[in-house]
């Protein structure tokens, strides 16, 4: 009588498991740090469409164009880019949501003041994008053109 296998033994199936968890053990923490840096670019996303839709805005203020005043003198991060923000909503649609407090979500990130607060024609402001999940902390600087 020939006897046939019929699946594999338990030796098999233990060699597989030990390389699965070899392989899981090295890929994991690739993966752990691919997400830091997408959380990272998105802050740098967040802050690039903040300093384009601001030079958009004041190009359309020297042309003559409709545009956004920003001239906020107490805080030009926070009024001034909301402003443009407003006005160009696309920009962020779907992405994260700009706030003056401490931002604790995925999708919320804090703007805060920047150096100058002062915001007069022609200036530009450094405004600091950031965001703290845990104990990981993405930041990003966005540069918004003050138009008067």
């Amino acid at each position: 009588m020939k006897h046939t296998q019929q699946g594999f033994t338990l030796i098999e199936l233990v060699v597989v498991i030990v390389i699965l968890g070899i392989l899981a053990a090295t890929a994991l923490p690739k993966f752990i740090s691919m997400t830091d840096e997408a959380d990272k670019a998105a802050i740098e996303a967040v802050a690039g469409a903040i300093t384009g839709a601001s030079n958009l805005n004041y190009a359309k203020c020297k042309s003559g164009g409709t545009c956004v005043n920003v001239s906020d003198t107490t805080d030009a991060c926070a009024g001034a880019a909301n402003s443009v923000l407003a006005n160009q909503t696309n920009l962020l649609t779907g992405s994260i949501t700009l706030q003056s407090g401490a931002a604790t979500a995925k999708d919320k990130a804090q703007i805060e003041g920047g150096t100058p607060k002062a915001c007069s024609s022609g200036t530009t402001v450094q405004c600091t994008i950031k965001r703290t999940l845990g104990s990981a902390e993405q930041s990003a600087t966005a540069y918004v053109a003050c138009t008067n």
